[in-house]
C-alpha cells in the first residue's frame, strides 16, 4: 500500500487498545513439540544507542545460537560495515526496528518518554521508510517489525500487516533495555519457556546484556531448549 492509501484506509479510526500485546502483536511462536526459544535482540540507534555489542555477537557466534536482530534506521547509518557483517550471516536474520524508533501510535502515544507516531501517515512513514532502506541493502524486504520501545496501538499493527510486515514483540524481557546487570539478564533468561520470544539489546556493549546471555543459554541448551531465528517457526514449519 501507498502512503496516501494507507491515510485513507486508516486515517479515521481510532484505536481501542494500546502496549506491548495488543491483537496483530505475536509474543510467542506456535505451539511446538520440541523445546524452541527465539532470540530477539534490538539495535536502537540515536545519539545514545548506536553502539555494538561485539561481546555478544561473538558468543553467539562461537556456541553457533542463531537470532533475529530488529535494526534501526539510524543505527544502520552508524554501523554500515557492522551491518553488512551481520546480513552476510546465515546465523542471524534482519528484522525491522522502524526509522526513527518511535512508538508505532496513530494518535501520538508515548512510551518510557518517547514521542509515539501521531497519525497513519506516520505510522507508514515510521515503518517503510526503514523497510525500504532494508530492502535496497538485502536485495529483499525484511519479514518481522518491532517498533521504538515495542509499544504500538492496534491501527499500527493493521497498516503494518498491510506493508506484509509482522509485529513480533516478546514474552520474556532479558534486559530492560540493557540495564540490567549480568546476574539479572541471566535470572530473566532463565525464565524462558517452550515458545518464548526472548528480547535483549546489542547496541550497549557496555551494559550486562553479553555476560547474562553467556551465563544463561548453555544453561537452557543443558535442559534440552533449542534456539531458531523467527522466520524458522513463524513462516517455516518449527520441528523438534
Amino acid at each position: 500500500m501507498t502512503r496516501d492509501e494507507v491515510i485513507a484506509r486508516y486515517g479515521s479510526i481510532r484505536p481501542v487498545a494500546w502496549g506491548l500485546d495488543v491483537p496483530g502483536v505475536t509474543t510467542m511462536l506456535p505451539p511446538t513439540t520440541g523445546r524452541t526459544i527465539a532470540l530477539t535482540f534490538d539495535a536502537c540507534g540515536g545519539p545514545l544507542g548506536s553502539g555494538y555489542d561485539q561481546e555478544l555477537i561473538d558468543f553467539l557466534r562461537r556456541q553457533r545460537v542463531p537470532a533475529t536482530l530488529f535494526l534501526n534506521s539510524r543505527w544502520i547509518d552508524a554501523n554500515r560495515p557492522v551491518f553488512t557483517e551481520l546480513a552476510a550471516d546465515p546465523l542471524f536474520e534482519i528484522a525491522n526496528h522502524g526509522t526513527q524508533h518511535r512508538p508505532l501510535s496513530v494518535s501520538g502515544q508515548s512510551a518510557y518518554g518517547i514521542m509515539g507516531t501521531h497519525d497513519a501517515g506516520e505510522v507508514f512513514d515510521e515503518v517503510a521508510g526503514n523497510r525500504d532502506k532494508l530492502s535496497a541493502l538485502l536485495g529483499r524486504p525484511p519479514r518481522f517489525f518491532r517498533a521504538g520501545t515495542a509499544h504500538c496501538d492496534d491501527i499500527a499493527t493493521r497498516i503494518v500487516a498491510d506493508l506484509d510486515e509482522h509485529i513480533v514483540n516478546f514474552d520474556v524481557n532479558g534486559d530492560a533495555g540493557a540495564t540490567y546487570p549480568p546476574d539479572q539478564v541471566e535470572k530473566a533468561v532463565l525464565t524462558a519457556r517452550p515458545g518464548s520470544i526472548i528480547i535483549g539489546h546489542m547496541n550497549h556493549p557496555a551494559g550486562g546484556t553479553a555476560k547474562g546471555m553467556a551465563a544463561a543459554l548453555p544453561r537452557l541448551s543443558g535442559a534440552g531448549f533449542r534456539f531458531v531465528r523467527l522466520s524458522d517457526c513463524l513462516i517455516s514449519k518449527c520441528s523438534a
